[in-house]
């Protein structure tokens, strides 16, 4: 399969450390492939605390989202809409192109379309549209890249791989990261906000274990320590072929590392 030249990654999504609960693993890979990898977060996760204003705690957690993605060299950014307000509207959709525009990722990582809760599906619904529509000319005033093109497009689990509705979630591709999931773990120890007071309710490290649950529960099917699992938007005039099997010489439900 043909590999894109341009080999840029984007990981959009609603929260700081929403990325490293659901594909960091494969982020890292792509990284020691020598892609250059962008996090970006719709909101700055300003509803994230039982104890402090929404300002010292954005402060707080955009802070560990940088040195979350400091960690594999990649850049963080934030569009900065705020927590449980994230809505699929004109102002969003125009700070969202501008985004693609800057980045022109050639790989594209989103929420499920259908999640838990609402944020997520939003910011799946603004990947979605960013990805399809940054390369036209007149939709941003951001220069455009000449190799601006519709990215591969890749939903990454939704919440215990189940979707609202809890019916399970079957993937169209598997990443092992087996050998990656002792520094997705450290980029999501990164964020000390979430996981001191998750600690402190709970009274074991739980905001870790349940990401390493996870990654071992898709691990088991297809027969390796640790995976991540996606399903691929495969819509008109998206990619056809599957960027992840072919970069990680995989197939469908099974992985060779």
């Amino acid at each position: 399969m043909d590999i894109p030249s341009r080999r840029v990654a984007l990981a959009f999504m609603a929260h700081p450390d929403d990325a490293e609960f659901l594909c960091a693993g494969t982020l890292i890979r792509l990284a020691d492939l020598g892609w250059e990898i962008h996090i970006a977060t719709a909101a700055p996760g300003d509803c994230g605390t039982m104890t402090e204003n929404r300002w010292a705690i954005s402060a707080r957690r955009t802070a560990e989202a940088e040195a979350a993605a400091h960690l594999i060299g990649a850049t963080y950014h934030c569009i900065d809409e705020r927590d449980g307000f994230v809505v699929y509207d004109k102002p969003t959709l125009q700070k969202t192109y501008d985004l693609f525009r800057r980045i022109t990722p050639s790989l594209v990582f989103a929420h499920a379309s259908r999640d838990y809760m609402l944020d997520h599906e939003m910011a799946s619904l603004l990947a979605r549209a960013g990805s399809f529509l940054y390369g036209a000319p007149n939709c941003s005033e951001v220069p455009r890249h000449p190799d601006s093109a519709v990215p591969y497009l890749y939903y990454c689990d939704p919440v215990e791989g189940r979707d609202p509705l809890g019916h399970r979630v079957t993937p169209t591709t598997y990443v092992d990261i087996s050998d990656q999931l002792e520094k997705k773990s450290q980029m999501l120890a990164c964020h000390e906000s979430q996981r001191a007071w998750l600690v402190a309710h709970h009274g074991v490290d739980e905001y870790l274990e349940a990401m390493r649950r996870h990654a071992r529960m898709r691990g088991a099917e297809i027969g390796v320590q640790a995976a991540e699992a996606f399903v691929q938007h495969r819509g008109h005039p998206y990619p056809q072929e599957d960027l992840l099997a072919g970069l990680f010489r995989g197939r469908r439900e099974t992985v060779l590392a």
